[in-house]
């Protein structure tokens, strides 16, 4: 038997039973019909107040006694997301509960995601020998899936049989979606074969469930199957489509099915509406993703997630900050897809002051809560904020992250080695791989990565030379090609270019153009002309395509005075049809992020902030003994130029622009 939730009333709040003319009054006395009738519609509007006032005069008239009342008021009460005064009601039958309150019960908890309780009532009803019905079976099946009992679905499948429900369409389709979550591809097959009437909404359990496993060529076999039977396609159907399209990257057949969208009349529902979003991004199509966007009336948490996405994918992180505080404004509540697309944005802008105010909304809203049943959303959130600290350079409020976390995977302390290693505190990277390797955690390539980069940045060359050779035999970590270049720009870094360029040529995978190019950037920064030109012959030949690699040649030979090589670089570079894309800087302001290109003119503010970096530069020239001579060198590069222009525009913004 189920226990009795509480003796205590939990309505005494909600319901006064005095007669007094203080209290709710109804002009005409209610059937019970009226009353039943008048709940289902408090029901469907979620109306919960007036759904209590009925229940109130329910009680005190006295004709809450019918099953079909109470039915009712669990049905209502379940939809108004009340489950404890669901459970109250049913726990306070002045009758037997019948096949029909033990329905609505299930369901009720199937939809507010209590599958468990869900399950367990269905056992207490065949304890008391109540006998399910076809209505008792799909939300109980769905129970099971959301839980993955497949034992329990079998036994109910079973039952089904038993009962003579196995041509049932709607058990049909819970069982085939049921097991094709669980991935028992032939026992949902066979269900959907054996049964003899299969409507639209079978067919897109079918499509669907093989499209959420990753099955979409089988996905779209079941959608060619069910237009050849002349079956219409339904909203659901095209989800299932589209989703299987996308994977398999057939957009021109994306395309087509947009277009019977639109004809059939599909295109202003929010799932079809969100699906074409996401594929027409997965696609690289930004402009007809953010089309379809700004025209959809109602937007949910999906489509704002999956237009963010879509402005993450094509690097437009400022669109992806804009877009999440047009969200908030719209009242829509974040979820944690969310937070996982807007913060890597903030790391990419080095936008600190928006991923601090991002963190401060996370934690006023309680949607990181550690210790809760959702600990794994708490790591990925938590991983993500972390993150996004350590790439903006704050590891003061990273480790603060780290600390307050109640439970830590492997990325966890990958992110922590990684951020300081990339901010210089090799030490502490070191320190924080002794402490991750005592709490039992085996280290992955990531971790090590970032140990041999902390090691580069920090200089510790006897300890990087050492976890290279400890890594496959003490723990297990097979070296890659981004071990190997961590360690040769440790060696260039420090100047031992000899031991580098035996270990590029030493490396046990295929040639690799980062490897080289690692080289290059170390010989040109020590000067090694020779050696460069050697990484440079390797490079060419790798990835003939690449900038990077004819920008360090070209100011390899610069710095020696090779100024006719220098043409030779530019005029392979135009044979070679290679551009050099423009630099581009940012600076995060109170009122948002500003961005600079190279001889960038759109920003409002523009004049202003020429005028004085011609007169801040004059001032720097007058100087140039102390200065100029480091910063307008006539041996710099024109892009060494660049890079100091875009960082004094940047000074001078903070200026022009009220920055405090």
């Amino acid at each position: 038997m189920l226990s009795k939730i509480s003796r205590i009333n939990p309505f005494s709040s909600c319901f006064n039973f005095s007669t007094s003319s203080g209290n709710q009054t109804f002009n005409h006395p209610f059937t019970l019909a009226t009353c039943i009738a008048s709940l289902q519609l408090c029901a469907r509007q979620t109306n919960l107040q007036k759904g209590q006032e009925i229940h109130s005069y329910m009680l005190r008239t006295g004709i809450i006694d019918s099953p079909l009342s109470i039915t009712s008021l669990i049905n209502m009460y379940s939809k108004c997301c009340q489950m404890n005064y669901a459970l109250f009601v049913f726990n306070n039958l002045s009758c037997e509960p019948n096949v029909f309150t033990y329905n609505a019960m299930i369901s009720g908890f199937y939809s507010n995601d209590f599958a468990f309780k869900g399950l367990d009532f269905f056992n207490h009803m065949r304890q008391l020998g109540v006998l399910p019905d076809k209505y008792t079976f799909p939300c109980l099946i769905k129970c099971c899936c959301d839980v993955m009992e497949v034992l329990d679905v079998k036994k109910i499948h079973g039952l089904v049989f038993k009962l003579g429900l196995d041509l049932d369409v709607y058990i049909g389709s819970a069982l085939v979606n049921t097991y094709l979550k669980c991935q028992f591809m032939e026992e949902a097959l066979k269900v959907f074969e054996e049964l003899p009437v299969r409507d639209v909404v079978l067919w897109n359990a079918m499509v669907n469930g093989y499209a959420q496993i990753g099955e979409f060529h089988k996905a779209l076999e079941v959608f060619r199957r069910m237009s050849k039977e002349g079956i219409w396609m339904s909203r659901f159907t095209v989800t299932g489509v589209l989703s299987a399209l996308i994977m398999m990257g057939f957009f021109k057949s994306g395309r087509v099915v947009h277009g019977t969208v639109v004809k059939m009349g599909y295109d202003s529902g929010v799932p079809v509406m969100n699906a074409l979003i996401d594929m027409y991004g997965k696609g690289k199509c930004f402009g007809e993703a953010l089309e379809i966007f700004e025209m959809m009336e109602e937007k949910d948490i999906f489509s704002w997630n999956s237009i963010m996405t879509v402005h993450e994918q094509c690097g437009n992180h400022d669109g992806t900050l804009r877009l999440f505080d047009r969200m908030l404004s719209a009242g829509v509540q974040p979820d944690l897809v969310t937070f996982l697309t807007v913060l890597p944005a903030c790391s990419h802008l080095a936008a600190l002051m928006h991923g601090r105010q991002i963190h401060g909304y996370i934690v006023v809203n309680g949607l990181a809560k550690n210790g809760s049943c959702k600990d794994i959303d708490d790591v990925f959130m938590n991983n993500a904020l972390m993150d996004m600290y350590t790439k903006c350079g704050s590891m003061r409020d990273a480790q603060m992250v780290f600390t307050k976390m109640s439970k830590k995977d492997v990325a966890s302390w990958n992110i922590m080695i990684l951020g300081y290693g990339m901010d210089g505190q090799g030490k502490e990277a070191l320190d924080m791989f002794s402490r991750m390797c005592e709490t039992k955690l085996k280290p992955d390539e990531v971790t090590f990565v970032g140990v041999l980069s902390a090691c580069s940045h920090s200089g510790f060359l006897s300890q990087g030379r050492e976890f290279l050779l400890l890594m496959e035999s003490r723990y297990g970590v097979v070296p890659t090609i981004e071990h190997y270049t961590c360690v040769i720009d440790m060696l260039g870094r420090a100047g031992q270019l000899n031991e580098a360029y035996e270990l590029a040529l030493a490396t046990p995978n295929e040639a690799n153009p980062v490897v080289w190019r690692t080289l290059l950037a170390a010989s040109r920064l020590h000067g090694n002309t020779d050696l460069a030109e050697i990484a440079a012959q390797w490079v060419f030949q790798l990835e003939p395509g690449h900038c990077g690699n004819y920008v360090l040649m070209s100011n390899v030979y610069v710095a020696g005075g090779k100024y006719e090589e220098v043409l030779d670089v530019r005029q392979t570079m135009r044979q070679q049809n290679v551009r050099k894309n423009p630099g581009c800087s940012w600076i995060e302001l109170k009122d948002g992020v500003h961005t600079f290109i190279s001889s960038d003119r759109s920003h409002p503010e523009a004049k202003s902030i020429y005028a004085e970096l011609h007169s801040l530069t004059a001032r720097l020239r007058e100087h140039g003994d102390c200065c100029a001579g480091t910063l307008f060198d006539s041996d710099s590069t024109a892009s060494g130029f660049e890079k100091q222009r875009l960082y004094l525009e940047e000074v001078i913004a903070k200026g022009s622009l009220d920055f405090d």
